[in-house]
Formats: C-alpha cells, structure tokens, sequence
C-alpha cells in the first residue's frame, strides 16, 4: 500500500563486503625481481648523480690547475705562443735521455697534452748536449733561436751561451739555447744542509727514488740512477757540483742576521732553469726550487 523500504542486507553481503576490503588492504610480499629491480634503480640514480658531479668537476679543476705555471722543455715558447704552437705530439717526449719530459694531463686544463718538466722528480740535465727535445719538435714550439716577430721577455734571455760542464773540453762548449726556461731560487734556507754547515753522506733521495743524472766519472753518454751514486761529502754542495752548466750556481761566504758567516748557494745569471738543483737536494722538501718561466732580475 505505501513505499517499499530497500531490502536489508543479509550477512553474506555484509561478510563479502568485509571480505572484499580486507582484500584491498592486505598485500602479498614484492617478489625478488622487483626488488632487484628496485636495487637497480637506486644503483643508477647514484652513479648517475656521480656523473653528473664528476663532469661538473672536470671543467673546474683544468681551471683551478692552469693556474699552477709548469716548467716547460727548453726552448719553449712564451706560454701562450706554445700552448697554441704545440700539436701534442711527444716526439720532446721520444728523445730525452733522461726522460724528464711528461705530458700533462686533463688537471691541466687547456694544456692537456702538452710536454712539462716536474723538476723535482726528474730534471733535464742535458745529458743530450745538442737539447734533442729542440731538434725533435716539428712545430717551433721548441725554438733555439725566437722568429724575429715573437718577442723576448725582459730577463728571459741569457747574456751568453751557457757553457755545459760535460762539453768543456769540447770544440763547442756551449748550449744551443738563447732563454732560460726559470730561475732557481733558494726558498728554504733555513733547512739547506751548505747554511747549516752540514755534510751529506749516503743515497740522495733514498734507495727507491728514480731519477737519473749524467756522472762524468761514470759514463759521459749513459745517465745513471740517483741511488746507484752514494755520496760522502763533508760539506753540502751537491746543488752546486751536479749542477750542468758553468757558473750558474756557486757556494758563497755570506753573512747570517747574527753577524756570523756562513756558505750557501748563490744563484747567478747563467742559470737557465733546468732543475737539476731542485732534484738532487737532499732534504725534503727541496731547499731550492725551479721557479717556472721566471726571469732574471738584476
């Protein structure tokens, strides 16, 4: 007779329904695959973001590191003149014989590639005589002589041919070479061994250092390892005696602020830069160090 009220639900609606949402609540464990999958996804995220830093950073490091002046081979160019001469190719690499010669890598920036000295581990000694490195460079990024057009800084010429002690006795004594590639500098004199009035005996270095030098009293042509010449010396002047062009170093009295007298090395115009007092001192770190394309202030 009136409106019909909607049917109750029964139980087994209700308990289905139940059932139902239960169902939509409850999940089964990932399986191993997706977890694996999901290790992978990490994985990638992290090696992604790696990348993406690691790239940020090689473009800012060359930066940060071209900053540092490198000791070139000798003859080189002003450094922006050899950096856009040099080809990269190694042949100054190829040719020196005591292999001082490195090329640079990609801290270096925009001078990947191209040929350095690090001094302290391996100075040009010039067991070559005539700077084969010179000789070999097909570019004129290595030149004994500037062309006319491409200047000459203040201070970067020598005033004479440097004379090599190995080629004294020579008909021709001298270098090929017009410029100096750095200046050596006395820059720890508080610790040099010639100030302290100190001798030196033993391998200079240690045993396992590398580096090679040309000894006369051993072989004019073949260079030897560092370690495989002990040295007993009352007195240090091992900058001095090992170093391979006439008068560019000596041993000089000189005053201390005390009033007292003292040796030391005393660097003089002929330097040319090659490093070799740089890595025979025996202390560590060197007394005296190769400053990079520095010149001669009078």
């Amino acid at each position: 007779m009136g409106s019909r009220l909607p049917p109750a639900p029964t139980f087994q609606t209700a308990t289905a329904s139940a059932g139902h949402h239960a169902g939509r609540t409850a999940k089964a464990p990932p399986s191993r695959e997706r977890v694996q999958q999901a290790r992978r996804r990490v994985l990638r995220t992290i090696l992604l973001t790696g990348g993406v830093m690691g790239a940020a950073l090689s473009g800012y490091l060359p930066l940060v590191y071209a900053q540092k002046k490198r000791l070139r081979p000798p003859g080189a160019l002003d450094e922006k003149d050899f950096l856009s001469s040099c080809i990269k190719c190694g042949q100054c690499v190829q040719v020196c014989p005591v292999q001082a010669i490195k090329l640079a890598d990609l801290v270096d920036g925009f001078g990947v590639g191209t040929p350095y000295i690090d001094a302290r581990e391996q100075a040009c000694d010039f067991s070559c005589d005539a700077v084969q490195c010179i000789l070999a460079c097909p570019t004129g990024s290595l030149v004994y002589k500037k062309p006319a057009f491409l200047g000459v800084r203040k201070g970067a010429k020598l005033a004479a041919a440097p004379i090599l002690k190995a080629k004294e006795k020579d008909a021709e004594p001298t270098l090929n070479l017009g410029e100096r590639i750095g200046v050596a500098r006395l820059t720890r004199p508080e610790a040099c061994l010639a100030i302290q009035g100190k001798g030196f005996k033993g391998q200079v270095r240690g045993a396992a250092f590398k580096g090679r030098l040309r000894y006369m009293d051993v072989d004019r042509w073949k260079p030897i390892k560092v370690a495989e010449h002990p040295y007993d010396i009352a007195e240090c002047d091992l900058c001095v005696r090992e170093c391979p062009v006439k008068g560019a170093i000596s041993i000089e009295t000189v005053f201390a602020p005390d009033g007292s007298k003292r040796k030391s090395p005393v660097v003089h115009e002929p330097c040319v830069g090659c490093g070799v007092c740089e890595m025979i001192c025996p202390v560590e770190p060197a007394c005296i160090v190769v400053e990079a394309r520095e010149v001669w202030n009078t």
